[in-house]
């Protein structure tokens, strides 16, 4: 089984670009958020011609929203609300061989790193501990469960291009990192993408529109995570990230994350 998750920033905008994602890469689940697009303009007919024929939306006009297209039957799937907010960041789809997907987009948390005068970053923190709490609870490690998405923090220092400029960066400050690490030994997960790249070395999933020349400069974050049970770690087989999607012709700041299961 092959999963891909991508932020891709509106999906109607790039819609031809999710189609070479479902080409070249040939996933059979694709995660998206920030589709951007309310339900009833979702471009469903567009995604099952790109052979996905089991899909499950929950999206919004011009923000936030998230999607699972699978070429695997879906038995069931539920859009999820964190902190009290209809704003279409967590959508569950269980699949007909038991494996439990969940896209997930974390709130960005706006610029300012103080949750005392950023309601958008005390909403990330509040978001981070209430998923961590529903972790908790709700799944073991014998569960066969995928979480995959955009979660807007990078934990490691080689996440960053520069761990000691970027600690007072929301998305790298001490407060995320240390609630995402809590989040990750909640069941515990396993971060799938350094289960095949050490933490010695760099890497990245998105790159600033801000900057000019960003593979010269090269100052990514890795903001896109794929991360698994306990049960599902034997079977982790492969991961990629397609760093070339960031030079498409208007592409999202985020590029698509692969990861190959043997299942």
């Amino acid at each position: 089984m092959r999963l891909v998750t991508w932020n891709i920033n509106s999906i109607r905008l790039r819609i031809d670009l999710l189609s070479q994602v479902a080409s070249v890469m040939n996933p059979d689940i694709i995660c998206l958020q920030e589709i951007k697009v309310d339900d009833p303009l979702f471009p469903l007919d567009q995604c099952r011609e790109m052979g996905f024929g089991h899909i499950a939306f929950h999206g919004m006009k011009g923000y936030n929203g998230v999607a699972i297209l699978s070429r695997l039957p879906i038995a069931e799937w539920r859009p999820m609300s964190r902190c009290g907010r209809d704003d279409r960041r967590h959508l569950m789809a269980r699949l007909e061989n038991g494996v439990q997907i969940h896209c997930l987009y974390i709130p960005a948390g706006g610029d300012i790193p103080d949750p005392e005068t950023n309601d958008k970053f005390a909403h990330k923190l509040d978001f981070v501990r209430e998923i961590t709490a529903w972790a908790a609870a709700e799944i073991r490690p014998e569960d066969k469960v995928i979480l995959a998405g955009d979660f807007n923090i990078a934990p490691l220092e080689n996440d960053v291009w520069s761990h000691k400029q970027m600690l007072k960066v929301i998305s790298h400050t001490p407060a995320e990192v240390d609630l995402l690490n809590a989040f990750l030994a909640s069941v515990p997960f396993v971060d799938a993408m350094r289960h095949f790249v050490p933490p010695e070395d760099k890497l990245y999933t998105w790159w600033s529109y801000r900057s000019p020349d960003w593979q010269k400069n090269d100052r990514g974050r890795r903001l896109d995570h794929v991360w698994v049970t306990p049960a599902l770690a034997p079977s982790l087989r492969g991961m990629l990230v397609a760093r070339e999607a960031r030079a498409w012709t208007q592409p999202s700041d985020h590029v698509p994350v692969m990861v190959d299961f043997d299942l």
